[in-house]
């Protein structure tokens, strides 16, 4: 009997190995990144697994590389990088894994808030240089302080526990309030101006989508309280760079803490920085720059869309791909998005 066929693609070898072992039933083929070339070895697979790096884009071009594909796995929560309208209109399915990073996306976001509120890098690396001097490294406390959280689903939910934890005062700005959080963490919700104009910290826990996109912009920047520090562990584009570069200069924000950054996919990738040369994309280019004017800031931290990377995590994000895989074998739906 002719085995079923799967095409992953940015798989490690930890992913490798995990699947190897748990999929013996189909014939898996491990492609590296999404490329041209990668997606003729693709051509013949029913299934596809792929991950949220800003660089994999399975968008109509893409899909019409792979005419057999009937099932797509993302090994993410996010699912911004498939054109989910196409994969409807080809009748393929997607499914994503849901809840592999709620606790440890919140705790990523409260390692970069507590890298602030310490001055961590300054410190270590002062101490780096034989430098063991405490003068201008004098921090403050979290308890008393407001915390805005945008979004509370189940990240967002996780921060709030957190926040809870630490004495924090706890804003909230979502179109669905939470309850739980609401009653158990005393989350206060408000509009999203108000969350602005009283957060001593703004944290986003949103997806990208055509209503958060720029949520945060050169619009609304000048309602941030002032000394606030904005926090980003979700997708770049929920805030314009451009705002925060605003914020920035005319000193509304004591800093910017950021995982993922717009245009992160370009930054990464120097084929990608010709073609948006090569294609005369301004807006592109643009983003690129203010990207590369962030990164001189000295109270602007940024890590490698690295919020979702823990042991745990990565178990979870495999085993959940793995359940939603052989569910769709079974002719069931589990964690289904299209």
């Amino acid at each position: 009997m002719k085995k079923t066929a799967i095409a992953f693609f940015d798989a490690t070898r930890e992913d490798e190995e995990y699947f190897r072992q748990s999929l013996k039933r189909f014939k898996l083929v491990f492609c590296g990144e999404l490329s041209e070339e990668n997606l003729a070895k693709a051509a013949q697979c029913e299934i596809v697994s792929c991950f949220a790096l800003a660089k994999t884009r399975l968008d109509a071009k893409a899909l019409a590389r792979l005419p057999r594909v009937k099932f797509i796995a993302t090994r993410s929560t996010g699912f911004d990088h498939i054109d989910l309208q196409e994969c409807a209109r080809r009748g393929i399915r997607v499914a994503n894994v849901p809840s592999y990073g709620d606790n440890t996306v919140a705790e990523h976001a409260f390692a970069l808030i507590l890298s602030f509120s310490r001055k961590i890098i300054e410190a270590n690396e002062r101490v780096r240089k034989g430098d063991f001097s405490v003068e201008g490294l004098t921090g403050f406390d979290l308890a008393g302080k407001t915390i805005g959280i945008v979004g509370t689903g189940r990240i967002g939910a996780n921060v709030a526990r957190i926040a809870n934890g630490f004495q924090m005062k706890i804003l909230a700005f979502d179109s669905r309030k939470n309850r739980e959080v609401e009653k158990k963490y005393g989350v206060k919700y408000v509009p999203l101006p108000t969350l602005l104009k009283n957060s001593d910290f703004i944290t986003l826990h949103v997806p990208l989508t055509n209503q958060t996109r720029h949520l945060i912009s050169t619009k609304n920047i000048g309602m941030v309280k002032k000394g606030a520090i904005i926090v980003n562990t979700a997708r770049g584009a929920i805030v314009e760079t451009k705002a925060l570069l605003e914020g920035l200069s005319r000193g509304i924000l004591a800093g910017v803490a950021l995982d993922v950054l717009e245009e992160e996919g370009v930054l990464r990738d120097e084929d990608e920085v010709l073609k948006a040369i090569q294609g005369n994309h301004q807006g592109m280019l643009k983003t690129m720059l203010e990207n590369h004017i962030l990164l001189r800031w000295n109270n602007v931290l940024i890590t490698p869309h690295n919020a979702f990377n823990s042991r745990e995590a990565l178990h979870r994000i495999r085993e959940t791909t793995k359940e939603n895989i052989l569910a769709f074998a079974e002719g069931k739906k589990l964690n289904a998005v299209c």
